[in-house]
């Protein structure tokens, strides 16, 4: 006997050895650190704080966005995403509490004559001390049940606990997922109509280079007529002309696949753009990402890698507390009789309650697998919010860079431009003084309008690396 005693006591210490072990919080990873600072930024006040409707100077552009924002289907469908979250943490508290059903039911069963029960149902019958009510039906035994049944596992380790906690932060994460989506609607929107403002200005530009050469296209003939240039002239500035009238025709078609895209992003069918003449953003006067630690925690995205690394964490915890013994409780109240007529007597009133601990002992490798996927799961969720950190970081970075070198390079291209319109007045001067000929003409032309263009582009890019620098910051999902 006191060998049993001492096999029972030796289970039941390392039962409770186990339990304390496993009940310990899992020992996280460490994420990645941060620099203290961008090259060359001292302020810890960052764009990223600006509301978009103050940073973005277009009334069209903000107009545009409010209008994104209301009406894109990412947007929709990732705000469905957080309902579908706000159901899981419903379901996970839910589990946390007793579940009690209503119950009505009927059956019936015969016992065979050679059974323990057939056998004492059949004497029963010819005992003196039971009425008629309490003769047992034969040779079918009926059953009616009728009344309220419940049961409950009490979450002793905190297992249950830890699960709810897993799904209220994946619950968070799907709304830093939402605002996410947000911040780069806002930059797509922003981009795309920037991209029309500058397809509009070359444009502009190709209709300005097609009146001057039209212009030069019949004053070469004149010449020819008069004998001052060939056929091989005119057929030269007529073969220019027809080139950059095509590329008028290319620019519509960019402008058209250009407000297509921008009307897909604002949730409706294709249809003509409003938007301003020029360029109406005005620059801050100084662009300051911030501090890097400080930029990446208003990052949507850093927050929602952090959110559902910490989520996978909590599953990690719980796969380990799976292991030990849980305690479920069962209960019932309610009217049990065999004869239907006496189901609603006082005396058919029945309950129990029955508590016990369970334990997984063999073949627990669905329970082991459990657990590696989620320590798996987990260390992938570290991975990836490092991975967000380090994306963040390198995006300021590279803006910021693409900020200041467009503008250095505005300033050239700008000179060029400068230089280039002077060279086509003087070629043309020249050329008719006979100092120059018509091929010099053309390549001025070309020459000015290409670096026109480039021009444009450069200062367009200026703001592409605007708006997005004010998504890497965190900037537009309020």
């Amino acid at each position: 006997m006191r060998t049993y005693k001492n096999y029972a006591l030796l289970a039941a210490t390392i039962l409770v050895v186990s339990s304390c072990k496993l009940t310990q919080p899992v020992q996280h990873q460490q994420a990645i650190k941060t620099p203290a600072t961008y090259a060359g930024q001292t302020d810890s006040t960052g764009i990223g704080e600006i509301k978009r409707s103050v940073f973005f100077t277009d009334k069209k552009l903000v107009a545009l966005i409010d209008t994104a924002i209301q009406n894109n289907l990412d947007l929709k469908m990732a705000v469905q995403r957080i309902e579908m979250a706000r159901s899981n943490v419903l379901f996970a508290k839910g589990a946390l509490l007793p579940t009690v059903s209503v119950e009505v039911s009927g059956g019936g069963r015969k016992f065979g004559d050679y059974t323990m029960d057939g056998v004492g149902n059949y004497d029963t019958n010819f005992s003196p001390n039971i009425d008629s009510d309490r003769r047992l039906p034969a040779p079918f035994m009926p059953d009616y049940f009728a009344g309220l049944r419940s049961s409950w596992e009490v979450d002793i380790w905190g297992k249950l606990k830890t699960q709810r906690r897993a799904a209220y932060t994946r619950f968070l994460a799907t709304d830093k997922a939402r605002q996410a989506i947000t911040t780069s609607l806002v930059a797509q929107v922003a981009s795309l109509y920037y991209e029309l403002l500058n397809l509009d200005a070359e444009l502009n530009i190709i209709k300005k280079n097609i009146a001057l050469q039209q212009t030069a296209v019949e004053t070469i003939g004149i010449q020819k007529e008069a004998g001052r240039a060939n056929e091989l002239a005119v057929r030269q500035f007529r073969a220019q002309l027809l080139n950059t009238q095509a590329l008028e025709i290319d620019i519509n078609q960019r402008i058209i696949a250009t407000e297509n895209q921008l009307n897909l992003l604002l949730g409706r069918f294709p249809q003509s753009i409003s938007r301003g003449n020029t360029l109406e953003q005005v620059f801050p006067p100084q662009i300051q990402a911030g501090i890097p630690s400080q930029m990446l925690r208003q990052r949507p995205d850093v927050q929602q890698a952090e959110l559902e690394m910490l989520a996978n964490y909590n599953d990690q915890q719980a796969a380990r507390l799976a292991f030990l013994p849980s305690l479920n409780i069962t209960a019932m109240l309610g009217f049990n009789a065999f004869k239907s007529n006496l189901i609603f007597n006082p005396g058919s009133i029945a309950y129990n309650a029955i508590g016990g601990l369970a334990a997984p002992l063999i073949n627990r490798k669905a329970l082991k697998a459990g657990q590696n996927r989620a320590e798996a799961t987990s260390l992938e969720s570290l991975y990836n919010y490092n991975k967000s950190i380090l994306t963040g970081f390198q995006e300021v970075s590279t803006s910021l860079n693409k900020i200041e070198n467009s503008r250095k390079i505005t300033e050239f291209k700008r000179e060029e431009v400068t230089v280039l319109q002077q060279a086509v007045a003087t070629s043309r001067d020249l050329f008719l003084t006979g100092y120059a000929s018509y091929l010099e003409i053309i390549m001025a032309q070309r020459s000015v309008l290409e670096a026109e263009i480039t021009l444009t582009n450069v200062q367009t890019d200026q703001y592409l690396a605007l708006v997005e620098l004010y998504r890497s910051v965190g900037g537009g999902w309020e």
